[in-house]
């Protein structure tokens, strides 16, 4: 998952997908915010292959960022590295502006009603393409929600309070009150 953090403070930068032509080419999928920065880190940890990876991008395709590896000349070496998680240490990532957040500092947070009442913990982010949404593990439910994650549904941020404010959509008329 992107921005999933390690304990030892590693951030999952990306994933090798699968081998890419018969040169040691990879294809990557990149969990930074411009796909090409994967390769401007320097070397990635790759604890699944034991060592650290150092990629230097060719380009960007539809599928993902195709990259070649330091050490890696065949189609059998890039094949040996597929499904390999790509971190970084959390240092290395650039500092956020106000109201910017790595989805790392918003999974574990607790969701608050604007009132204060407990709503659940947010257990993922997620973004299909039209924004991002925070899941939200529902209090004394095994269901989750999905919430836009913009300043009409969660008011505030308080990372070091460990927190946000939620302001929960209506249901519409055709889904009924939320099962409880």
């Amino acid at each position: 998952m992107p921005g999933e953090a390690n304990r030892d403070g590693r951030i999952l930068l990306g994933r090798i997908v699968a081998a890419h032509g018969v040169r040691g080419e990879v294809l990557v999928r990149s969990y930074a915010d411009a796909p090409e920065a994967i390769g401007a880190y320097g070397p990635l940890a790759a604890p699944s292959a034991g060592r650290t990876l150092e990629l230097r991008v060719i380009r960007v395709t539809a599928k993902g960022v195709v990259a070649r590896i330091s050490g890696i000349g065949d189609r059998n070496g890039a094949e040996g590295l597929a499904g390999t998680d790509l971190y970084i240490d959390r240092a290395q990532l650039p500092v956020v502006g106000e109201r910017e957040f790595y989805h790392d500092d918003l999974i574990g947070l607790a969701a608050v009603a604007p009132d204060g009442a407990e709503i659940g913990r947010v257990v993922a982010v997620h973004n299909f393409g039209a924004g991002d949404l925070i899941e939200i593990a529902l209090v004394a439910s095994r269901r989750t929600e999905h919430i836009p994650f913009n300043d009409r549904f969660v008011p505030e941020v308080d990372v070091a309070a460990g927190r946000i404010v939620v302001n929960m959509p209506e249901p519409s008329e055709e889904e009924g009150p939320p099962p409880g």
